[in-house]
Parts: C-alpha cells; structure tokens; sequence
C-alpha cells in the first residue's frame, strides 16, 4: 500500500483547498499519462503556478510528500539523501528540488535499482537553471518533463481541453465574448491562480509581492546577481522594449552594464519561466532576415506592473497596448502548445526590408503563420504579411490566422482566417 501523503503544516494549508475551487489543468491526463510511462516526471514551471496544487489534487492520499524550502528537509537533502529518501519512501513528491541537485543522483540509483516500476518519484522546481544538466546526466531516459505556467484562458473559463483552431477537426464553436474592460482587466491580472481564484485581491500589490519574493528567492539563491535593485531595473527594460528585437548592447548601454551581464541576466528570466525567448525563423528563401530575437513575459499581469500599468485604458490606448496583446497571444500559445509534454516550437519571421510575421507556430515541419493586431475591425490588409509569407514558404506556410480583441471571426481572403483573442 502506498503511504499517505504527510500531514505538515505546507499540507494542511492546502487541505482545506476545496474542490469547489481547483481550476482543471489541461496537463492533468497528461500527467496521468506519464506516471504510467517513466519512474520519475519533474514538474516545472514559474512559483505561483500551481504545481504542488495539482499534485496534491491528483494524487491525494497516494505519495508522500516533501518540500525543499523547508529548511530542515533542505539540509537533510543535500547533507544526508539517503536518509531523505529513506525516511520519505517512494512514491514521493518532492517540491522545489533545485534547491538539491545532487538528491537527483540518489534518486537514479533508487529507480535503476527497481527499473520496470514506474511513477515512483515526481519532482517539481522553478528555476531550470539548475536543473537542467543535472537532469540529463543524472535521469536521462528515466524522467518525463513537464512544464505547468500560469492559467489560460481555457482553464480559467472551464474548458481546458479546447484545441487551437487549426486542431480542430469541425468548425469553430461560437465562444462567450469578453466586453473591452474584461479583456483588458483580464490581461492586468494575469494567469496566476490565487489571482484567479481569489476575487477581490489587489492584483497591484500581488504583483508587487511576487516579484519581490521572486528576486529574493529564485534569484538570490542563483547566486550571480549582486545588486538586486540594478536586477529589478532589468527587468522593467526587458518590459519596455517586451515584442520588440531585444538588442543587447542597446540594453548593455542604457542600464551601464556589461553585455555578457545582460545575456546572463536573460537566461535567468527565461530559466526561471519569467519570459520566453522567441527566435527568428531561417528558412532560404531568397532574402535576408533578421537575427535578433524577442523577448516576451510569461504573464501579461507581471508585464503590465512592470511597466507601471493599472488602468485597463491605458494599458489598451497606450504605447504598450500592441506588446500587451502580443504577450497574451503567445502565453496563450505556449500554454496550451506545452499540454501534452512537448516544448512549443514559436518563432517570428522578419525580413530587412520590412516584412514581418508575429508568430509561427511550427507543427510537423509546416508552420502556422499569425498576425496580431489591436484593432477590432479586421480587414484584408491585416492579412498581406501572412500572404507574403505563404508565398515564400510556399508548402510549408498552412493556413493563417489575424488575432484581434474584437468579436468579429472572418475570412480575409485565401488562406487567411480573422479570428477573435476568445477564439484562440
């Protein structure tokens, strides 16, 4: 029989989380499905996501359970593992294993010593900087990795099992449309699911607060910052110039730090699941493209209070209106690209001359080819850069699509679909 899961006081908290107020995931079935696959899954993602939520919702009463950022489970970790895994028998949980990267060499003796059981141990971090070559050296064939961000739109209306428009075998359902306000009240809060699911909580100061513990936690312990007042203004210029080309030696100059500092500090964010680096696409066609990339935050709430936004009108009318919805377009992408265990392939294609695709999504070596836009009222012009394009892949470029905040979901003209922000 399987050992309860412990009742400390991290659980006990999170005992009284009612099932009247779990959000379903859409990684749900695919973490079932991995459990019955490898010995061990590790479950990554940003702090706040919901991971050990998810777990303990699960798979209630069936593993036990320990958290690394308890302290004394953390000495015993890295000073005794065994003794750790003796006293926490597998099938175990254990949270925020960063903080012990050598317990995963411990943990790889104890499943080769039993290699045909399966779903022994799940391992959850928020920093894959740490992780990641410790797990290719230590668990290579033996661990599944997930990644869990913050919710989507999917899973916060209920329907997390809802395919992208060009999964869809039928036609598009008609959706419930969100006013002006709610779409960009929506984009202020973000994805996080206290936000979510706790209403009436002041969603400035939440930011405040998670970026706050976020430098003193994630990147303090990372241990190549020193100044974390000069690390908070690096991030609120990666805000600034967030769907842009990130030039570093633009940003180098204006904040008066290294380069190479800027490029490690990057990595950082985007190790820690607080922006996604999107790259340009090369493909021969005859032209020549840029080679810079983008950079993007995970969350269009820690977006908005980075660069100082709380007013919905000003988020929409004002300068960073465009970047905004462009950050909700790709989370929304890579939330649901990254359900069923596979990293999502984005890029965006940029020619010198000018033209310009926001996002392509690449799907067994075609790619979709998106467009996003701030006005309401699509027309055919929205779609002359997809067009262009599909011309110049020519097979490889599948139908296209033009997301924008309004309700309209039209056709403009062939090959390309204008559909609403709800639609995708």
């Amino acid at each position: 029989m399987n050992p309860p899961i412990k009742r400390n006081r991290r659980i006990s908290g999170l005992e009284q989380f009612t099932e009247g107020q779990f959000i379903e995931r859409s990684l749900s079935p695919t973490l079932t499905e991995v459990l019955s696959e490898y010995p061990a899954v590790m479950l990554l993602g940003p702090r706040q996501s919901g991971k050990t939520t998810l777990l303990l919702h699960e798979l209630r009463g069936t593993f036990d359970y320990v958290s690394l950022d308890d302290l004394k489970m953390r000495r015993l970790a890295n000073y005794d593992p065994r003794r750790l895994l003796a006293e926490h028998p597998d099938p175990v949980i254990v949270d925020e294993v960063q903080h012990a990267p050598d317990l995963l060499s411990y943990i790889k003796l104890k499943i080769d010593a039993e290699r045909h059981k399966r779903g022994r141990f799940i391992l959850t971090g928020s920093q894959n900087l740490l992780l990641a070559g410790s797990v290719s050296e230590s668990l290579a064939g033996r661990v599944a990795i997930l990644e869990l961000l913050p919710l989507s739109r999917r899973e916060i209306e209920g329907t997390p099992e809802a395919e992208l428009p060009w999964e869809q075998n039928s036609p598009l359902k008609q959706k419930a449309r969100l006013s002006f306000r709610q779409l960009w009240d929506a984009f202020l809060t973000g994805g996080y699911p206290e936000l979510v699911s706790v209403p009436g909580l002041d969603v400035t100061r939440w930011h405040s607060n998670y970026v706050r513990t976020y430098l003193e936690r994630d990147v303090r312990s990372i241990g190549h910052v020193g100044d974390l007042m000069q690390f908070q203004g690096f991030i609120e210029a990666v805000a600034a110039r967030s769907g842009q080309l990130f030039n570093v030696g633009e940003v180098s100059r204006d904040l008066g730090i290294s380069a190479k500092t800027i490029k490690a500090w990057l990595s950082i964010l985007e190790a820690t699941y607080q922006v996604f680096i999107v790259r340009p696409h090369f493909e021969n066609v005859g032209k020549r493209l840029v080679k810079m990339p983008k950079v993007y935050f995970a969350d269009t709430g820690t977006l908005c209070f980075s660069t100082g936004l709380k007013d919905p009108d000003h988020a929409a009318d004002g300068p960073m209106g465009g970047a905004i919805l462009e950050t909700a377009v790709l989370s929304e992408l890579m939330k649901v690209l990254s359900r069923g265990g596979i990293r999502p392939r984005v890029y965006f294609w940029r020619t010198q001359s000018g033209e310009e695709v926001d996002f392509l999504v690449q799907i067994n070596g075609q790619f979709v080819p998106i467009e996003v836009k701030k006005s309401g009222t699509p027309t055919p012009r929205m779609g002359t850069q997809i067009r262009v394009f599909q011309r110049a892949l020519g097979q490889k470029a599948r139908h296209g699509y033009v997301i924008h905040p309004g309700d309209l979901r039209i056709s403009l003209g062939d090959g390309v679909t204008a559909l609403p922000f709800a639609d995708l």
